[in-house]
């Protein structure tokens, strides 16, 4: 009997490095009925995140997707040199109506958290009111060459995205002081990745 695997919905971001494997997954994911929705952004990794993803891109497609299962043998087959992060959001947090397009996709880890601190930062997320939707989850990685370190707050990943008509540099300040607010309640969230959305792929 074969083992049966769980799976998520969540955030996958792939590098975009021009060449056949990315193009051949941008195809493969505009027809693809898992895929809710895919961007074209460029990502900033924090200082604090950067030491343990040394071969990062600087533009990436973000996919939301409906199964972590799907995702994964994609990413499998168009494996790249450079490394592909997946959110498996396995606590949404909330998802709610807000106009105007998600803009911006920011990610953080948590380098510890009860669950008493999970509902705190929810409450903080809910307040802000450009956050469209927030999730909790855990992060795998697929690369051609994995990396040498281990990022050890895997298991601790908040994704938010955030909708505003203003700019990448605004709305990072947002995302950035929404930070500032959890760390003043003692809860330590720190930016691991910054996604500004340049092109709505579907």
């Amino acid at each position: 009997m074969s083992e049966l695997k769980l799976t998520y919905p969540g955030y996958v971001c792939a590098p975009y490095l021009h060449n056949h494997e990315s193009v051949e997954l941008k195809e493969k994911w505009m027809s693809s009925k898992n895929i809710q929705n895919l961007y074209f952004v460029t990502g900033t990794f924090s200082n604090d995140s950067k030491p343990y993803f040394a071969d990062f891109a600087n533009h990436y497609m973000v996919a939301k997707f409906r199964d972590s299962h799907d995702v994964g043998k994609d990413l499998s087959k168009y494996n790249q040199a450079k490394t592909s992060f997946v959110f498996n959001i396995n606590n949404d947090l909330f998802s709610r109506e807000v106009s105007g397009e998600t803009n911006f996709v920011s990610v953080y880890y948590l380098e510890y958290g009860a669950q008493q601190d999970l509902e705190e930062i929810a409450h903080i997320l809910l307040k802000r009111e450009k956050v469209k939707a927030a999730g909790l989850g855990s992060m795998d990685m697929v690369c051609t060459t994995p990396s040498k370190f281990t990022f050890p707050y895997s298991d601790k990943i908040v994704v938010i995205e955030v909708t505003s008509e203003k700019g990448h540099q605004s709305v990072k300040k947002y995302c950035e002081q929404t930070r500032r607010d959890a760390n003043r309640k003692g809860l330590i969230m720190t930016n691991m990745l910054s996604l500004s959305i340049l092109e709505r792929l579907k």
